[in-house]
């Protein structure tokens, strides 16, 4: 269940925002320079580190408990939105900045042809990013899409710089509607994982591979390239 963030519970080490494991604090100790001198700057470092250097990849997505936890997702270095937001959260508490998950529902206008057929239509449910504690209060990030998949999506990298929302961009760099937020289903002080995979399996079937724990195989980049190719 959501509750009203809390400073304790925000900074909390959780199953899956396992911040104090060595290879959250080692992915940490790479992005943030030492430089960095307030919360903010460590934040918004933190922040490109994820974005850019964690590819973003639906496509056979580990869906497992131990998939799913930051310290995972550190070392593979690769994975969709809820793990990309896990290793985020746990990154900004490692730095001793609360924060949050914040799941939703949103409708991508942008879906490749297959990834539509997968989904069942261009609406993806538990689509995650995080709810963070800064200077200025509570800002949402999205540390999600990588530079090389926007570019390849005709997308602008969508940037964040701890004082405002970094949710999505409504249109692409051609004036397409790209992304837009349905349904909001709360913020998290650890992943509410049994509701989340029963919400995927439910809504998203076909997407789902045969052990139920993974996503079906394929490549988002591959899909950009045939899409241009046709």
């Amino acid at each position: 269940m959501s509750t009203t963030p809390t400073g304790h519970a925000a900074l909390a080490a959780t199953e899956f925002i396992d911040h104090r494991s060595p290879e959250v604090r080692a992915f940490v100790a790479r992005a943030v320079p030492a430089d960095a001198a307030t919360p903010t700057a460590r934040a918004v470092a933190l922040y490109y580190a994820v974005r850019d250097r964690i590819r973003y990849e639906v496509y056979g997505a580990d869906l497992s408990r131990t998939g799913l936890r930051a310290g995972s997702v550190a070392t593979a270095r690769s994975g969709m939105c809820l793990h990309k937001s896990v290793l985020y959260t746990a990154g900004l508490r490692a730095l001793g900045i609360p924060a949050r998950l914040v799941l939703t529902d949103v409708r991508n206008h942008l879906a490749s042809d297959r990834l539509k057929e997968l989904l069942g239509g261009d609406v993806f449910h538990q689509h995650c990013l995080t709810s963070v504690r800064l200077e200025n209060g509570w800002v949402k990030a999205t540390p999600v899409f990588n530079k090389t998949l926007c570019r390849l999506y005709g997308m602008a990298p969508l940037d964040f710089d701890g004082t405002r929302d970094s949710l999505h961009h409504p249109f692409d760099l051609q004036g397409r509607r790209q992304m837009e937020f349905l349904r909001f289903h709360g913020e998290f002080d650890d992943l509410p994982y049994e509701a989340v995979l029963a919400d995927l399996r439910a809504a998203h079937p076909g997407l789902i591979g045969a052990d139920g724990t993974a996503f079906a195989a394929g490549s988002l980049v591959r899909d950009a390239r045939q899409t241009a190719a046709a």
